[in-house]
């Protein structure tokens, strides 16, 4: 298998990132995945909404998280999640919708389609508690697969950014929205990387994480603030987006101050150690970081550590030489058995506890062979106790 076919297995891609506002449209072209069409499948309806508009601005009356209207028309057509139904109707002819469970759906905008009725935007702060519905009572329950949560989840508030743009939203509760379901989206390509892509799209996924991140930039950019934790989001940009010439652009543009807070310093180190290739160096540095950084960096992992193994193949490369495994369990940050799995799958002999490098020997992986969960122990281990709903409303 090709290189470039492994790394889109195991999720590692080098990628660029997003756009969006005064700071996205300037680095539309760099900033994003090289794929496009996921980007025109997610976007393409969403352009008539960003479309300027000689009316006023509208705002939204609706106080429940999903408009009366859409939940009676849905409850008649059958379209209730499960997790919008009345408990004990779900499996009745005609389920019931619980008021208090439904969120109204993403539709896509279509021309001629009235998207600017107040009854049926909901205004800031029912958006905000509609956010925190979803995370506390559906993202953190333990009791439902996680790929159906996050598709729920993924959905609702995707229709939650529509209503923002709509009302062309701004202030301290759009910031507290974006940064909550940029949460949600790192963790997510974490916790469901390696699902079928039936039930997750890594692309995209990546696709609105760096849209609602542009976002959340333009809103620290051009507001009044405080913002607390702007810092944390500038150092998961860059660790998601390691390479990227625009995000450090985006950086070093930053006042000084924000860029010498030690969580965009320890950033700034590991993609310094990523643009010179070191991956020890960054396995190292990697070891500092809190579980959420951990999961914005580890679509990188893979590469990183097939990089060491290329690496050591030709500078080790050697009959009479062989390497401690323990040693490169070390430098890996896996134990040692997924050290060994992991360099039989590149070719690389081990025997007794001892690697004997080859560059000769050194080979891609066959697709499949190499299951990326396997191998994220430097992620999972710094999860600890940390539940759901405290790492994605920030409580770390």
């Amino acid at each position: 298998m090709s290189h470039k076919a492994a790394s889109r297995t195991c999720q590692s891609q080098r990628s660029d990132g997003p756009s969006d506002g005064q700071w996205r449209q300037r680095n539309t072209k760099q900033w994003r995945t090289k794929s496009k069409a996921p980007e025109k499948e997610v976007e393409e309806g969403e352009q008539i909404l960003r479309k300027p508009v000689k009316e006023t601005v509208p705002r939204g009356t609706c106080q429940t998280m999903c408009p009366i209207q859409e939940l009676r028309d849905r409850e008649g057509q059958k379209r209730l999640h499960r997790f919008e139904m009345v408990t004990g109707t779900e499996k009745d002819r005609r389920p019931w919708g619980d008021p208090m469970r439904a969120v109204k759906e993403y539709s896509r905008p279509a021309a001629g389609k009235d998207v600017m009725r107040p009854s049926d935007l909901r205004p800031p702060e029912v958006l905000l508690k509609t956010v925190h519905y979803l995370v506390d009572f559906v993202i953190a329950s333990p009791m439902n697969p996680w790929t159906e949560v996050y598709s729920f989840a993924f959905d609702r508030l995707r229709c939650v950014k529509q209503d923002m743009i709509v009302q062309r939203l701004s202030g301290l509760e759009c910031v507290a929205i974006l940064e909550r379901t940029v949460r949600f989206l790192i963790y997510a390509s974490y916790r469901l990387c390696g699902e079928p892509l039936r039930l997750y799209d890594p692309r995209i996924n990546d696709t609105h994480l760096q849209e609602y991140l542009s976002w959340l930039f333009d809103c620290y950019t051009t507001g009044p603030g405080p913002y607390p934790n702007q810092e944390e989001f500038q150092a998961l940009a860059l660790l998601y987006n390691l390479g990227s010439s625009s995000i450090m652009q985006h950086i070093m543009e930053l006042p000084v101050q924000l860029r010498k807070v030690p969580s965009v310093t320890l950033a700034l180190a590991i993609n310094q150690a990523y643009l010179e290739r070191n991956p020890v160096r960054l396995l190292r540095l990697a070891q500092k970081l809190n579980f959420l950084q951990a999961c914005a960096l580890h679509r990188h992992l893979v590469m990183c550590r097939r990089d060491l193994l290329l690496i050591y193949s030709h500078g080790y490369s050697s009959r009479n030489c062989s390497f401690p495994l323990n040693r490169l369990a070390q430098l890996l940050s896996l134990d040692t058995s997924h050290t060994a799995q992991l360099c039989q799958a590149y070719g690389v002999e081990v025997d007794h506890n001892r690697v004997a490098f080859s560059k000769a020997a050194f080979t891609e992986p066959e697709q499949g062979r190499l299951v990326c969960k396997g191998y994220h122990s430097l992620v999972s281990e710094k999860q600890k106790d940390l539940g759901v709903k405290d790492i994605i409303h920030g409580f770390t």
